[in-house]
């Protein structure tokens, strides 16, 4: 990890952090969070962002914020698709369509020319460790923190290949603290994710708009590559008595069992001191066309907590009183 000054209130009202953890398209839940946290007169003025995480703290610590939700409001599966440049090395996403996306349409900036502090999280590919990104250009920065491994290519950078830092240290609790942050707020897209992917089945029905097959079935069938789930096996013939998952079925189930293992960990290690955890299991890997169903949730999840929200807040009130 990148050594970080570490700062004090010295007396002065405590500096308030966010943790925004990954989740791919779950994380537009963290909109929901922010509006929510606004409403109760909450301003972080410290931001970090893992993976998902990172690319709705960057827009937030940018005060790009309506402009992103504005934009995830209008997505549907269709254009998700459309931002995926397709690629078979390293990843089946090579990323450069999203990020050209973000750096069109939501300024990039140096870390030092942002109104409100950010940093995000990657993981060094060789090494396995943590890695904290806070210089240089923020683009880049998030396009590091949200390669997740399979999907999305490593990103090169000071000489080292970056990955999603979901792999490591999915709700960047500790990275806020190191930022100066005395009070630590952190979001955990995780709580009730494991085992969920086992539920959606054809049987179910699908999302308003949506035909029966899932994104996974889409996008596998565009890779050329077909699925195999419980409609069938990709070339016609009836399910198996076993009702195999799709692949990405499967790979989406061991993503989500890995991260959140290692949020529990961390998280009972680097405890923040309110913990909102919107409940968006029923929300796929690349679920990023239904956006109004994971802000909503945000919202209600700051419902949820919020008397000790305020409770904590108080405290920090008095602090600098």
């Amino acid at each position: 990890m990148t050594a970080l000054p570490m700062m004090h209130s010295g007396g002065k009202r405590p500096t308030i952090g966010l943790a925004l953890g990954s989740g791919a398209a779950r994380g537009w839940a963290h909109l929901g969070v922010l509006n929510a946290l606004a409403d109760e007169g909450v301003v972080p003025e410290v931001i970090c962002g893992c993976s998902i995480g990172a690319f709705v703290g960057a827009a937030a610590a940018a005060g790009e914020l309506g402009k992103l939700r504005k934009w995830a409001d209008a997505l549907k599966w269709k254009d998700v698709i459309g931002l995926l440049d397709v690629s078979l090395r390293s990843g089946l996403i090579k990323g450069e369509k999203l990020i050209q996306y973000f750096e069109r349409n939501f300024t990039d900036r140096d870390f030092t020319d942002l109104p409100t502090r950010f940093a995000c999280v990657a993981t060094e590919l060789s090494s396995g460790r943590e890695v904290w990104l806070h210089t240089g250009s923020v683009s880049e920065a998030v396009r590091a923190s949200i390669a997740l491994p399979g999907l999305m290519t490593p990103v090169a950078r000071d000489g080292r290949l970056l990955v999603d830092g979901g792999l490591v240290n999915p709700v960047p609790v500790s990275l806020c603290r190191a930022m100066g942050a005395d009070i630590v707020i952190a979001v955990d897209l995780g709580s009730d994710i494991v085992g969920r992917a086992w539920r959606h089945s054809a049987a179910e029905p699908a999302p308003e708009g949506e035909t029966e097959a899932s994104w996974s079935d889409r996008l596998l069938s565009r890779l050329g590559l077909g699925a195999t789930g419980p409609a069938g096996n990709g070339h016609g013939d009836p399910a198996p008595e076993e009702n195999l998952p799709s692949l990405v079925s499967v790979l989406n189930a061991s993503i989500n069992i890995m991260q959140v293992r290692i949020a529990r960990s961390r998280l009972a290690g680097e405890p923040a001191d309110v913990l909102i955890s919107p409940r968006v299991g029923q929300l796929g890997l690349m679920d990023y066309h239904r956006a109004e169903e994971a802000i909503a949730e945000g919202v209600a999840a700051v419902a949820r907590i919020r008397p000790l929200l305020r409770y904590v807040m108080g405290q920090a009130d008095d602090a600098g009183a």
